[in-house]
């Protein structure tokens, strides 16, 4: 890594903490939620998906849990093909992988190697829509995430690949963030405005 690489890396680590802090300090970020909980629903409606993969909420993130309970529960009041599941992400730290296994609520849950809590024994499942946690986001769908690489390493493997969806609060948008060749756009992102991409 040359200097210029590192204080990229640097700069970079700093903008995640920054974010961080400011989302955890959010005045009205309950309010926030309730309007991207809204928003996420509305956007679910009409979707062909049967099988979603989301997230455990961390560090003040969103929490997209709700509304897909309730995703779920409006597809057992209609006539689906195949009932609606949700995934949440299992990371092997290891071989450094992410599959995704069932949840529900009530579902038995474990910590992974990072503290997360994961569902426990559950079966693996193949999601076809993904929403993914944003500590920032840029125009043209980019996500900075927490730089561990998870989420490309997974998405580059996956075919199908899953339609993919970030997720943040309006406060987390980069307006000079500038991708790197590894980084994957997002085919769409929600905030608590509504649909900040595609525009």
């Amino acid at each position: 890594m040359d200097t210029s690489d590192e204080q990229k890396a640097q700069e970079k680590k700093a903008l995640r903490k920054r974010l961080v802090e400011q989302r955890l300090n959010l005045p009205d970020r309950l309010q926030r939620a309730n309007l991207l909980q809204r928003v996420m629903r509305i956007w679910l409606v009409g979707r062909p998906d049967a099988v979603i993969g989301a997230y455990w909420p961390i560090k003040g993130e969103f929490d997209p849990l709700p509304a897909l309970h309730r995703w779920k529960e409006d597809g057992e009041l209609i006539d689906q093909p195949q009932p609606r599941r949700i995934g949440l992400p299992v990371v092997d730290k290891v071989h450094k992988t992410m599959t995704f296994h069932a949840w529900y609520p009530g579902c038995p849950m474990e910590e992974d190697a990072y503290g997360i809590p994961k569902p426990k024994d559950t079966e693996v499942i193949v999601p076809t829509l993904l929403f993914v946690a944003c500590v920032g986001y840029a125009a043209g769908g980019y996500r900075l995430g927490y730089g561990g690489g998870f989420y490309d390493r997974m998405l580059s493997t996956l075919t199908p690949r899953p339609f993919t969806v970030g997720l943040g609060f309006g406060s987390s948008f980069l307006p000079d963030f500038e991708p790197e060749a590894h980084d994957i756009p997002l085919d769409a992102i929600l905030n608590d405005h509504g649909v900040v991409w595609p525009v």
